[in-house]
């Protein structure tokens, strides 16, 4: 059997399967030859250009195994009878905590202190706080609930919201009442068309004046030119882990709009997230070769 996997860190944890041949492609130089024979495809974390092309010629394709939760580079062109999975579970860690760093960075203006201490400037003065904040997340699904585990320390109230409602967790059709009652708003949704452009400048209308927009899910989530409106006006702050263009191309004025704090899409390429992903991968595939029921097959709209 076939494999095309990411890197030589997974061949070494997948190498020792028996009848399993692992082919590193990590997205950039030549495809490598022999593409109908792959079985199984784990791509890399930055999509690889083709994806429609590359698709089309794995005749023999029965897996595919990403290494992302988001799913949105492959799910339109995927054959039929090919299974998807994503990596649910790896990045909520990384991610969890680069939004609760994010929100004490921008609230406590780390930014703004680090620019003064290359001036060499004691610039003290009063600044926010996460604590006594409403923090409404917006997607709360496995990594809505690991940072609100590593927010339980902060003295915060949590909202929660997910495309429908259920228990304790408010469905999506509730933001437009429970968005101004928010201090910081994180974004965790997947990208779908449902979500598409989901805050808008009514969103972004509703939120109450200082508050933090967190964008820790896909660009394409935030309609762009209304966020910029919205931080030009210095009604709200933001800070994101992922733009609309992304890339941000140099120039963008993102880069230099006051409020708007913005990291290269950093949130879940860390140590831990390296070792779960390698850890999914090898029970992946044990479950796939023994025909046992794989983990995070997606289906339905996600």
């Amino acid at each position: 059997m076939k494999i095309w996997v990411p890197s030589e860190a997974a061949v070494d944890v997948l190498c020792d399967l028996p009848d399993v041949e692992c082919v590193v492609y990590d997205g950039t130089g030549p495809v490598p030859d022999g593409a109908g024979e792959v079985e199984v495809w784990i791509p890399p974390l930055l999509s690889p250009a083709r994806i429609p092309e590359l698709l089309g010629e794995m005749t023999g394709l029965r897996l595919l195994q990403t290494v992302t939760a988001g799913v949105d580079a492959y799910r339109p062109y995927l054959p039929d009878g090919v299974v998807l999975c994503n990596a649910r579970g790896v990045h909520d860690a990384g991610t969890a905590e680069w939004a609760v760093g994010a929100m004490i960075a921008v609230l406590r203006e780390f930014p703004g202190f680090t620019d003064a201490q290359r001036r060499g400037e004691w610039t003290y003065h009063h600044t926010g706080a996460l604590a006594d904040s409403t923090v409404l997340i917006v997607g709360y699904g496995s990594i809505g609930q690991a940072l609100e585990r590593r927010l339980e320390g902060f003295e915060v109230d949590v909202v929660r919201v997910a495309r429908t409602a259920r228990g304790d967790v408010h469905g999506q059709d509730e933001l437009p009442e429970l968005l101004p009652r928010a201090d910081v708003v994180v974004l965790l949704v997947p990208s779908t068309p449902a979500t598409a452009g989901l805050v808008d400048a009514d969103f972004l209308a509703a939120m109450k004046d200082g508050a933090l927009l967190v964008n820790a899910a896909r660009g394409g989530v935030v309609d762009t030119d209304a966020l910029l409106a919205e931080l030009r006006k210095g009604r709200i702050l933001a800070a994101l882990d992922v733009t609309d263009p992304e890339p941000l191309p140099p120039g963008h004025p993102l880069w230099t709009v006051p409020g708007a704090f913005v990291t290269p899409h950093v949130a879940g390429s860390s140590p831990a997230s390296g070792r779960r992903l390698l850890k999914l991968l090898r029970s992946q595939l044990l479950r796939y070769l023994a025909g046992e029921p794989l983990k995070n097959v997606i289906t339905g709209s996600y």
